[in-house]
């Protein structure tokens, strides 16, 4: 699948709705359901892989995972490359260059890193500098620049988040997300701050699809929820099958 394809469906006349998966099996069934593109969960990949979220994975793991993900279905993949796993923009190219290999048309790259298990929020210009880094090598890779200037609570959030959507659309980027931004007002005030299409998460606080288009929204992740909801549901047949061994009827 194309980047052109990948980047007009960000432009049609319903919200962008991306199946989050984590593994080829939850891709395909991703694709079979219906959803028009798919985008990896990192913090799903990497506690399916024994790790914490947070870039504790090695991007050799992550090219593992990625490839056998593209491999499962015909439609776009994007990926969530968390901050690009290096504060060298040279090198954070060569990694997307990596996945553009594979087949991957997009990418989630963030201005926040975990540190010591907390996420921090970076210097901007660190984040527009890889953008700049990676479309000067791989133009055809949708940059989906992601802001956390919600997640980590900035007091002026909107206002930093707009002044950094106008940084990373200058540096190429062709997206921009903004984790837990909720609020009409925000969220319309971003919109038309910008030219890139504004993606957000899934939050119980969010209205309807509907809502969101008629607000601007153009895309809509939920992440590692679907993981994390059937991880619990695990827990409570193997819970249940350590003292029968035989599965529930339902």
């Amino acid at each position: 699948m194309s980047y052109t394809t990948f980047k007009q469906l960000h432009q049609e006349n319903q919200i962008l709705v991306l199946g989050n998966v984590w593994d080829a099996q939850s891709a395909k069934i991703a694709e079979d359901a219906g959803f028009k593109a798919l985008g990896s969960s990192s913090h799903a990949i990497a506690n399916l892989l024994g790790y914490e979220d947070g870039e504790q994975i090695s991007v050799d793991e992550i090219l593992f995972m990625v490839e056998r993900i593209v491999k499962a279905v015909d439609i776009p993949v994007s990926v969530d490359f968390e901050a690009g796993y290096s504060d060298d923009p040279d090198t954070v190219s060569k990694h997307v260059q990596q996945l553009a290999n594979l087949g991957v048309v997009g990418i989630n790259l963030e201005d926040g890193k975990v540190i010591d298990g907390e996420r921090k929020l970076q210097d901007a210009l660190l984040l527009a500098n890889k953008i700049k880094a990676i479309k000067a090598t791989t133009p055809q890779m949708f940059i989906n620049a992601r802001a956390d200037t919600y997640t980590t609570e900035h007091p002026q959030a909107l206002e930093e988040s707009i002044t950094r959507a106008s940084l990373y659309e200058k540096a190429g980027a062709d997206g921009l997300f903004i984790p837990l931004v909720e609020t009409k007002e925000d969220i319309q005030k971003i919109v038309s701050s910008t030219q890139l299409p504004l993606n957000v998460f899934l939050i119980d606080t969010l209205p309807d699809l509907t809502t969101l288009h008629q607000w601007g929204v153009k895309r809509l992740s939920h992440g590692a929820k679907i993981y994390e909801w059937l991880v619990e549901k695990n827990i409570d047949v193997f819970q249940y099958f350590v003292n029968d061994p035989r599965l529930p009827k339902s």
